[in-house]
């Protein structure tokens, strides 16, 4: 299955050992979700990891970080971005994602953030749930 995991996701699985976050990346690992990548998401990923306060919150080393992070890379499938979709979402800095779900055709936008997309101008065709729900539905 197809998914966009957004940048909240994936730090929650940098920061919390037992989570929901974790166990999605679990099931990349395992083969049973592909996630989607465009260069917009990685630059987010790369820059949010590096903030002081995410590095003071990790157990992880930052030898392990990217360790981890270079083996899900290489789990995601890497897609360009032809059109600018633009539902205009209450946080604009979300749009990326929507875009990532339409060039890739995704089934789902994976985020801890949901209301960010609530009311967009554009209505696309994507579940947008949280990791617990996404796992609930596919278990």
């Amino acid at each position: 299955m197809k998914v966009v995991i957004d940048t909240s996701v994936w730090i929650s699985a940098l920061i919390k050992k037992e989570s929901s976050a974790r166990e999605l990346l679990r099931l990349v690992f395992l083969g049973k979700v592909s996630p989607q990548m465009s260069e917009s998401l990685f630059k987010e990923y790369e820059s949010v990891m590096k903030r002081k306060k995410i590095q003071s919150l990790t157990p992880l080393s930052a030898d392990e970080q990217q360790t981890l992070f270079h083996a899900y890379l290489s789990q995601c499938k890497w897609n360009d971005i032809y059109y600018s979709w633009r539902p205009n979402l209450k946080d604009e800095d979300d749009n990326f994602l929507v875009e990532l779900a339409v060039s890739s055709g995704s089934e789902a936008i994976i985020t801890y953030n949901i209301k960010d997309f609530t009311n967009a101008e554009l209505v696309f065709n994507h579940i947008i749930t949280t990791p617990e729900d996404f796992i609930k539905e596919i278990s």
